[in-house]
């Protein structure tokens, strides 16, 4: 089978369903769709450039071959076998440097081993194609890397607005149809923004659903790992690979009757109009298909800016650079620098309070929320940005880049999970409604998100 049959199966918006079943029915070959994939990719030029800082394509080829001659001998991995994937650069792949999307670690040595979720994704017989391109050590919402250059949203492209981070290229690989889905992180967003700005599907699943060895870390505390790509389905499937559960979808949930609670206050602040009105929208739609609809308040958000006022991040993101900052610091992005350095007045107090708002708002939530099945937000305030503005302005970065992550760290914050599906008009600025669970309710969630996402697709038409 040559790559030119692939190409009406590997479109952007693939269905991993769809190319699972056309593998299974020998209709598609796994070498077929890597070569579709390189082909896009050397056909975009400079385009794609800024979203690998690595393309393995002799690799790609060869566990591609090696995955058709499986199925030619009758073994099948998992029905996601011979599929491509994209590794976000802070995952370590046996034999190549993880650079975090930063120069310093670039002579690294390189990793021994796979990652732990590497590893589940090559045991199901996934293809890794490449190494996606991130904000500097995950450490911002925007997705601009000084480094390796900035991918950018599919939105408006000739106007280069951000495709959002920290997974900024695993996004624009699966928006740009260079792999049908990808794999990210998200310590406070950096799965669902990018997913948002670049109309796709993210999930965000309970942080520890899926083991975190061999990912380099930001926050020890607040890390996850979690798939973007075309659908709910695409996501819950790999999720449930990473997850090490059985690879079948969990059962989907009926909208009718499910309680959702919508989130008024703070998460609706300074949102962009064209989001708003895409998420009112998408309101109306879950309503019309019979979920109950309950307007409600979480006290404690008004006051989280005042308890993270260090953060998490920037804490335990300190003790883990610290020496390399010492050696290397004048290598990083300035603005990661910065935003790290800024926990150097925490205390220990300060960090012990901080885990004991935390261990307060959680169970808040837990008492407050216990009747609903899901909570409804708008997965980010904002349209993607341009990038010429945030490049040159210091101010209008940091601004842009807390507005941004203001919602989707909400759910982090309390240790919950996320499921962002599009909600924009197909001409419109991408924009996207996340179904939020506590921790532990990655199948709820996920279920929901099945029964939604033909609801909102039907809204957007």
């Amino acid at each position: 089978m040559t790559s030119t049959s692939s190409a009406s199966w590997y479109a952007p918006g693939a269905r991993l369903a769809d190319l699972a079943q056309a593998l299974a029915d020998g209709r598609l070959t796994s070498r077929a769709l890597i070569e579709t994939a390189l082909e896009r990719i050397a056909a975009a030029g400079p385009a794609a450039a800024p979203v690998f800082v690595q393309l393995d394509a002799d690799a790609a080829r060869a566990a591609a071959d090696a995955s058709d001659a499986l199925r030619r001998a009758g073994t099948v991995l998992s029905p996601l076998q011979g599929i491509p994937i994209t590794i976000k650069d802070l995952f370590d792949v046996a034999g190549q440097t993880t650079r975090a999307g930063s120069r310093v670690l670039a002579d690294a040595p390189p990793a021994v081993s796979d990652a732990a979720a590497v590893a589940r994704l090559r045991h199901a017989g996934m293809v890794l194609l490449g190494r996606t391109n991130m904000s500097e050590f995950a450490f911002s919402g925007l997705g601009l890397n000084p480094h390796y250059g900035t991918p950018l949203s599919p939105y408006r492209r000739d106007q280069a607005r951000v495709a959002g981070g920290s997974s900024s290229g695993a996004a624009v690989s699966v928006a740009d149809g260079f792999a049908p889905v990808a794999l990210g992180t998200d310590t406070g967003g950096s799965v669902r923004i990018p997913a948002a700005l670049c109309g796709l599907t993210g999930f965000k699943p309970t942080a520890a659903r899926i083991p975190r060895t061999g990912a380099l870390p930001l926050s020890t505390t607040l890390d996850s790992i979690g798939p973007l790509a075309a659908s709910a389905a695409c996501c819950a499937l790999t999720d449930r690979i990473l997850a090490g559960l059985p690879p079948e979808l969990p059962p989907a949930r009926p909208l009718r009757g499910a309680r959702i609670g919508i989130l008024r206050n703070v998460v609706m602040d300074q949102l962009d109009a064209e989001v708003e009105h895409a998420y009112e929208r998408a309101l109306r739609a879950l309503a019309a298909a019979g979920a109950q609809l309950e307007e409600i308040r979480f006290d404690p958000l008004d006051r989280l800016g005042e308890i993270n006022r260090y953060g998490f991040s920037a804490i335990e993101a300190l003790a883990w650079h610290r020496h390399l900052l010492a050696e290397r610091g004048d290598g990083y992005d300035p603005r990661v620098r910065q935003r790290i350095l800024r926990a150097q007045s925490a205390s220990a107090l300060d960090y012990l309070d901080l885990l004991a708002a935390r261990r307060a708002t959680i169970a808040q939530a837990h008492a407050q929320w216990q009747t609903l099945d899901a909570v409804a937000m708008p997965t980010v305030a904002l349209a993607p940005p341009r990038l010429a503005e945030l490049a040159t302005d210091d101010a209008h970065f940091v601004a842009t880049n807390l507005l941004m992550l203001r919602n989707p760290s909400i759910v982090n914050f309390l240790d919950g999970c996320a499921l962002t599906l599009p909600c924009h008009a197909p001409d419109a600025a991408p924009a996207g409604l996340s179904l939020v669970g506590l921790g532990g309710a990655d199948d709820v969630v996920l279920g929901l998100g099945l029964s939604a996402q033909p609801v909102l697709d039907a809204a957007r038409a």
